[in-house]
């Protein structure tokens, strides 16, 4: 075990599966302990790993209950060195036949989840001067997608409120930044794919589809979710001390985005 993050106190939401569960890890394998939330408490977490991860419920769009969960976690584990928004929804529409309730649901959680958790960890954080905020965004964000307007909209929302935030705590010695994923081996992913066995799926991914007008990946595969976890553990070290408001894109090129 690394010793980088030893003694440091995390907070991630979206931990019960996929990016959430192996940025739990991740933090745990460099000597963090993690808060590791989600609607359904993530308990196979803590029997990985013991006292070093607590599992607790939140629904992020309730902002009286991630601020009391905050505010209980500094109160019985200690002050909180690094907030992670990973959750997340993706509910695929073309925008004609979008739904108010499809858009309000879909920002209620990418968005005022972020905005949620971000702010209470943020003001905490800047009085101790010093934390490290990271939020989960997607490549959505910078380029359109069919089918994926309320997704990227409220992805690219994100994005801009990690960054402003950002620059309003940076004088206290706190940190914000984004890391953007492209296609990921991950229940949402999966969830996309209609048609096909999983690798012909996801070899479509791979080589693009000019049809959507989208491109293929470069680096000519899917990411896992341990990729991900390991650009957002990096954000959040001390090797990433003077970065802050940056979006990492962690696509294998497939954005083409210099």
């Amino acid at each position: 075990m690394s010793a980088e993050l030893a003694g440091r106190l995390a907070l991630v939401t979206g931990a019960g599966r996929g990016i959430g569960a192996a940025v739990v890890e991740a933090l745990v394998a460099e000597g963090a302990r993690v808060v590791a939330t989600d609607l359904a408490p993530a308990e196979a977490l803590v029997a990985n790993h013991g006292d070093r991860v607590r599992a607790r419920r939140l629904d992020v769009t309730d902002a009286a209950a991630v601020e009391a969960l905050v505010e209980e976690t500094e109160q019985s584990l200690g002050p909180l060195d690094i907030a992670v928004n990973v959750a997340g929804i993706l509910r695929s529409s073309h925008v004609v036949d979008l739904t108010d309730e499809d858009w309000a649901a879909t920002f209620a959680v990418n968005t005022d989840g972020v905005l949620h958790v971000s702010r209470a960890a943020a003001r905490r954080m800047a009085e101790r001067g010093h934390g490290s905020i990271v939020t989960v965004a997607s490549n959505a964000a910078g380029v359109p997608r069919a089918g994926m307007s309320a997704y990227a909209a409220s992805k690219a929302a994100a994005v801009m409120f990690t960054k402003c935030l950002g620059l309003e705590v940076a004088a206290s010695g706190v940190r914000c930044n984004t890391v953007s994923p492209g296609s990921t081996l991950t229940d949402m992913q999966r969830a996309l794919w209609t048609s096909g066995d999983e690798q012909t799926a996801a070899r479509r991914v791979i080589e693009g589809d000019l049809a959507t007008h989208r491109t293929g990946i470069p680096l000519g595969r899917i990411a896992d979710p341990a990729d991900v976890a390991d650009a957002v553990v990096f954000l959040a070290s001390d090797r990433a001390r003077h970065i802050t408001m940056h979006d990492l894109y962690v696509d294998g090129g497939a954005t083409l985005r210099a």
